[in-house]
Parts: C-alpha cells; structure tokens; sequence
C-alpha cells in the first residue's frame, strides 16, 4: 500500500514536470520530438532544391516539386496561378482560413560558397543571356519549412480545424510573383485567408532566433530607368555637343541631397544608382546615358515625395545644361511596404514564444530590404512577416566585435547553417498556424 502511495506519488510528480516544461494550448501539440522525425527527409529536399534553382517565372521543376509533396499529404493542389505559382488547400471543418506562402525563385548569381551541394546551375535569361542562378536569397530554406510544416500540419490535423492554405510563390526576386497570383484569382478561385503568415532567413540573427516587428517592417522599393539625353559628338570638339555623361554626373550628385535635404531624418529613405552606362569609345560623345537606381522606403507618402523629387532633380539638371529633351524615367519594377498587424503579430510572437521558448522570440528592426508580401496584407488580408536568423551564432558574435559583416542574402557567400534554421522555421510556423486555427 505505501509502495503504491509511493508509485502515485512520483507519477504525479514526473507528470506535474513534465507540463512545467510544455506550454499550454495547441500550440505545444507539435513538439521538437516531431520536427526531428522529418528532418533528414526535409533536408534532402533542402539539397535538392538548392542544386536545381530557377529563375523568376521560371520555376516549372521547384514548383512540380512542392505540388507533388503537397498532394501526397492529402491537401487539394492548384498550379500555374499566376504563371508558375502553386495552391494548395487543406479542409478540416469549419475555422478560419489560414495562409503560408513561400517564395519558389532563384537569384541570377554564381554561389562561391564551396559547399559540396552548392548550385553549379545555368540557364537563359528572359534577355536571351546564359546566367548562373542560385539560391543566395534563402527561398530553398523557406520551401523546405514550408513542405515540413504542411506535414506535421497534415498529421496533426486532430488539433485544428479550418481551412490551411499553402502558397508557392513565384518571382519575389523581381516582387511581380504576388501580385501575379493576386491578379489571376488567388483570393477570389480559392478560399481568402483570415491570416497570412510568411518567413525570411535572416544574416542579422542567430540560427534558431526568430525575430519580429510590427508595423511598417519591409520597405517599399521602386527600380527606376533614366535615360538622359544629349548631343553626341567628337570628344576633342566638346562645345558642339551636350554631353550626356556630365549631365548624367550631375543627375547622380544632386540625387543625394534628396535624402540628405529634403527628407525627415527621422523617415528612413535611400536612394540608390546601382548602375551608370553610356558611350562606346575614348573620344566620342555619346547621345545618351542610362541610369538605374532602387528608391527604397517605409512609409508610402514619404516614397512618393522620393519618386517626385528625382523627377525635379532630373528635369532641373537637364534644363541647366540645355539638353533636348527631359530624361525619360520608366518604373519597371515596384512594390509595397510590408505592414505587420500589431495584433496578428503580438499573437505569433505568444504562439512562437510558447513553443520555442521566449529567448528564441526577439524584436528586431525595420529593414530596408524589399518583400513582395506586402500585396496580400494590401489585398485585404491580415498579414505577418516574420525572420527566422541562419547565421552561426559564434561567427556573428565575432562578426560584433571586429566589425566585419558576416556574409548576408544576395551574396555568394551566403551559406545558412540549415539544421536549425529549419527546424525552427517549421517550430514557428506549426505553432502559429496551431494557434490560429485552434479547435477550441
């Protein structure tokens, strides 16, 4: 009998232990225990993708790939919205309709990483042009969590209810893939989602770290074609020719006291000329040049100020130097900033913190990086964008104290250390879309 009493005794209290170290909800029905279950399956994926890159609009195999493992999990697949994005839908009762989007391109970039599996890919640019590609972004880590979170999520379907949407996005490399889904049908063919949730690899954290921020978080990005005009001629006869190159010089120079002048230093903004091309010998004046810059920032009306002022400056420059015609300044690419509800993103941050534990969930800053994931927050959903960090945590440290960068995304050298990056990317996700589709 006291043996027993004994036996109750220390059941109770290995029980009581044990619920000290899970939290509470649905959020903690998805355990480490599962994700390390998937993982070596999951990381053969990642290897797969990471060798067979494709560029924007161009992702038939990486998106094959993800429809084939969405549909063996049970979920209804869609592909080809919006050129080579991917749906698929998972119908579990009544709830809310959730939504997870990864990205599906690559970067036209050569990987200078040494890894054994690194990309060694090539293929014709929409310009007819052979490219390297490579997956120096991270989206091959998103896709990866992605397809593992759609597994636990399919196993543990006893847990929630409601509709979970998977979307593979196309072309965030160029921001045109969401709003292509957006325009061919992506909320009004297939159910529109109460939440959208989405998830950054991140050079600024350490690997395992999720970060957040809330509010304005991503900034708006405008890629801009200028192309100035002048008078051609011989260069050892300058005074018969406008020349387009020092007008050119000038446009640059006078771009940034847009920034340094003219805007709140208080309201982040860069403007950038990434690129100056014009002539074609030693001693000719070309008629042209061509410029193009990224106009970045965070708050929508401060984008639009940016934008009219380079036009001023633009026009300005070219009457002082008596030019024929105004430069000619073409968008070719844009998209918004990425706003972060408060509210949907103080409840990741609990649902993460819960399951991942609160030292694994920090604020970080507002970056001025661009995301196409702004278009579906625009479109009427309640979105959140979170970070997930993929650096070293020693390397970063040392990286703070001698001042030298670690390695970050668009760079050759990017090599995410993949293991927790992953597992805790799909930590993250499953608990939050747990909490969002909750049964109770």
């Amino acid at each position: 009998m006291k043996n027993n009493r004994c036996l109750a005794l220390m059941a109770a209290l290995l029980f009581a232990a044990a619920a000290a170290g899970q939290p509470s909800g649905t959020s903690a029905r998805i355990g480490a225990a599962q994700v390390d279950a998937i993982y070596p399956d999951i990381e053969k994926l990642y290897i797969d993708l990471h060798q067979n890159p494709e560029l924007a609009f161009h992702e038939q195999r990486t998106a094959a790939t993800l429809a084939a493992r969405a549909k063996a999990l049970g979920f209804e697949v869609t592909a080809g919205v919006g050129g080579t994005g991917v749906v698929a839908i998972l119908k579990n009762g009544a709830g809310p309709t959730v939504m997870l989007r990864t990205e599906l391109d690559a970067l036209p970039m050569q990987e200078k990483t040494g890894l054994p599996f690194a990309s060694t890919a090539t293929t014709k640019n929409d310009a007819g042009e052979t490219v390297p590609v490579a997956h120096m972004c991270g989206h091959d880590l998103h896709m990866s969590a992605w397809v593992g979170t759609a597994e636990l999520m399919a196993q543990n379907r006893d847990h929630w209810h409601g509709t979970l949407m998977l979307v593979g996005q196309p072309a965030e490399e160029i921001v045109s893939g969401a709003a292509a889904m957006i325009h061919d049908g992506l909320f009004t063919r297939f159910p529109k989602p109460d939440f959208a949730l989405g998830m950054h690899d991140d050079a600024s954290l350490p690997a395992g770290v999720v970060g957040f921020h809330s509010g304005f978080f991503r900034a708006a990005s405008t890629s801009l074609d200028m192309t100035v005009f002048g008078r051609g001629g011989h260069g050892a006869y300058p005074q018969s020719t406008i020349d387009p190159v020092i007008l050119a010089a000038r446009i640059v120079l006078g771009l940034q006291t847009i920034v340094s002048r003219e805007n709140n230093p208080a309201d982040p903004a860069v403007i950038t000329v990434g690129s100056i091309h014009g002539g074609s010998a030693w001693n000719i004046i070309p008629d042209t040049v061509k410029l193009q810059l990224t106009v970045r920032s965070l708050d929508p009306k401060v984008q639009q100020r940016l934008l009219s002022a380079i036009e001023r400056q633009a026009n300005g420059e070219a009457q002082a130097a008596n030019a024929p015609k105004q430069p000619l300044i073409e968008i070719k690419s844009s998209t918004d900033t990425v706003y972060n509800d408060p509210a949907l993103t103080q409840r990741a941050v609990a649902a993460a913190r819960a399951a991942l534990g609160a030292d694994k969930v920090v604020e970080m800053p507002a970056l001025m990086g661009s995301e196409d994931f702004s278009q579906f927050g625009l479109a009427g959903v309640t979105a959140v964008l979170l970070h997930v960090g993929a650096v070293d945590a020693a390397k970063l440290e040392e990286s703070h104290k001698t001042g030298v960068p670690v390695p970050g995304v668009h760079s050759p050298l990017w090599a995410p250390v993949r293991e927790p990056t992953i597992k805790v990317a799909i930590g993250a996700e499953t608990a939050i879309l747990m909490d969002l589709l909750k049964s109770s």
